[in-house]
């Protein structure tokens, strides 16, 4: 039984949930793709499909616009599968169970998928309607965004004429998204030597840290455990000579870890006490440089019996604790062009010991394709003199901001008319696949926007009816006026 057929617009929510009744999570779109497909055959319109299931369809302009620029509709088919632990279902197989409740769509006890089905579904409505005025179009849907924008990224764009595109997938009515950072994982390796000693082994842990995403929370500056456990190191060094053997922290490069781990090794001779009482002054002053944004930030000491064991030379240390201490981190610049908006970053988010190296992994972002690549060089230049190297892998072009840009004046314009206030102009410090568009094709101009949906990617996620409503409106005006 439908539970949006009452829903106005009508056609909107009908795609919506014929949508949500097929099973479109990431790296599960050929049945999504073929319904796409099945679409265009449906209403005789010219398509492809390509081997990644990515879907272009055109439709020509309407009367008036058979000759103005054409368009391009954009968003992806995948979304993020998410469920209750206690609920039963099979989202590789079985469809949505939607809910609407006094204006509000959800699904019971899963993601919605809003992200991105709405600009699917807002697609498909209006290339089926025969009364909505538009340019010539061409509509593009892409897979597997949300695992790394693997569509957008292979996706052939030479059939494409469009040099204007409406990308629907923002969840935040009200914003106009005109750029977004390029990104690259940079990881460092350092190999080092070993020999076998005698002393007290020791770990030392850097925890109680807050995290979270290095893109969206980068600007909070909080601490990266595995940066500060360089520094600590470092600091340990100047007063007690040890061994490191291992460290490691962090598990996601996009992600600002919160605990770091070292083994080291003392001489028998060491007063573990007197380092016991040096790591406490070093956790003070910690607790008061980040009082404000890590306020349960603590060193913990825990030491082990006298042994042998390998570790590394006192040379490898050296380089080790050189390589922690020095390589970037954080913010890096903040834009001059959009108020609030930081520009070029990179976060250490994973450090690993392997039997033969110690890796470093860094998010590396910039909203600027050249400051990203300085980046890199940087990271090379410190590992090069240590007897290092980088690799890079998952490269994503930035989405630079255009002082000029004929699309954003006009949305501007639109919003104004239709909302009486102006529109918040945005951008964002992570990845979005109108970058990799704009990479592709040469002077796009291109905006990107959408309803209100909230906590999306869990299984509460919501979409506003009334901002749905809206949305559609105020793209069916924008694509009247592109004459």
């Amino acid at each position: 039984m439908s539970v949006l057929s009452n829903l106005e617009p009508h056609d909107v929510f009908k795609y919506f949930e014929e949508i949500c009744n097929i099973p479109h999570g990431s790296g599960n779109t050929k049945k999504i793709s073929d319904y796409l497909v099945d679409f265009a055959k449906k209403h005789n319109l010219k398509y492809s499909q390509d081997k990644y299931n990515n879907v272009i369809i055109w439709k020509k302009g309407t009367k008036g616009y058979e000759d103005s620029a054409p368009v391009m509709i954009q968003g992806h088919m995948d979304m993020v599968c998410e469920k209750d632990a206690d609920f039963d279902i099979d989202m590789e197989n079985e469809g949505l169970k939607l809910r609407y409740d006094n204006g509000i769509i959800s699904a019971d006890g899963t993601t919605l998928g809003g992200d991105d089905g709405i600009a699917v579904a807002y697609a498909l409505a209006i290339l089926a309607s025969d009364t909505i005025p538009h340019p010539p179009l061409e509509a593009v849907f892409t897979v597997d965004e949300e695992i790394g924008m693997l569509g957008a990224a292979a996706i052939d764009c030479s059939p494409l004429k469009s040099h204007i595109m409406l990308n629907l997938d923002s969840e935040d009515e009200g914003y106009l998204l005109v750029s977004c950072a390029g990104g690259t994982t940079a990881t460092a390796h350092l190999p080092y030597e070993t020999e076998n000693k005698y002393g007290t082994t020791a770990v030392l842990t850097v925890t109680g840290l807050i995290g979270g995403h290095s893109g969206v929370e980068i600007d909070k500056e909080r601490a990266n455990s595995n940066r500060l456990m360089g520094r600590t190191l470092y600091l340990l060094s100047k007063k007690y000579p040890f061994s490191l053997i291992s460290v490691n922290g962090g598990s996601k490069d996009n992600a600002i870890p919160r605990e770091t781990t070292a083994s080291i090794m003392f001489p028998p001779e060491t007063d573990l006490a007197s380092v016991s009482s040096y790591i406490n002054e070093i956790n003070g002053i910690y607790s008061n440089e980040y009082r404000i944004t890590d306020p349960d930030i603590r060193i913990i000491l825990t030491s082990d019996t006298l042994c042998n064991a390998n570790v590394m030379t006192d040379s490898s240390t050296k380089k080790a604790i050189a390589m922690l201490v020095n390589l970037p981190g954080g913010i890096q610049r903040m834009s001059k062009e959009i108020e609030d908006l930081v520009q070029t970053s990179l976060n250490m988010g994973i450090l690993i010991t392997t039997p033969d190296e110690i890796k470093a992994s860094f998010s590396v972002r910039s909203n600027i394709e050249t400051e990203k690549e300085e980046l890199v060089d940087r990271i090379e230049c410190l590992l090069t003199s240590l007897g290092g190297s980088v690799s890079c892998a998952g490269n994503y072009p930035a989405w630079e901001y255009r002082e000029s840009s004929p699309l954003r004046n006009l949305m501007v314009d639109v919003f104004k008319e239709q909302y009486g206030k102006e529109p918040v102009i945005q951008a964002l410090h992570a990845g979005v696949e109108c970058g990799l568009f704009a990479d592709k094709i040469p002077d796009l101009d291109c905006v990107s926007f959408g309803p209100d949906m909230k906590d999306i990617h869990t299984t509460k996620e919501t979409m506003d009816v009334e901002s749905v409503v809206r949305t559609w409106n105020y793209t069916l005006e924008i694509l009247k006026r592109l004459k």
